[in-house]
C-alpha cells in the first residue's frame, strides 16, 4: 500500500485496514514459523505497511 493511497483513506478506513494487515501479519508469521515462506520480505513489507498506516492515523488526530 502506497502513502498515497493511504491519504486518501478517511480515519475509520484506517483503522479498519491497520486490523486486516495485523491480521495478515499474524498469519505471515505463523506460516513462517511452520515452514519457510517463499518470500520472507513479505513480513518486513508488511511491518512497513502497519507502521505507515499506525503514523497516518496519529497523523488525522
Amino acid at each position: 500500500m502506497k502513502n498515497a493511497e493511504i491519504k486518501k483513506l478517511s480515519v475509520e478506513e484506517l483503522v479498519s485496514t491497520l486490523a486486516s494487515e495485523k491480521e495478515a501479519l499474524a498469519r505471515l508469521k505463523f506460516a513462517h514459523a511452520i515452514s519457510p515462506i517463499e518470500n520472507p520480505l513479505r513480513i518486513r513489507e508488511a511491518r512497513k505497511v502497519i507502521a505507515r498506516l499506525e503514523t497516518a492515523i496519529s497523523a488525522a488526530k
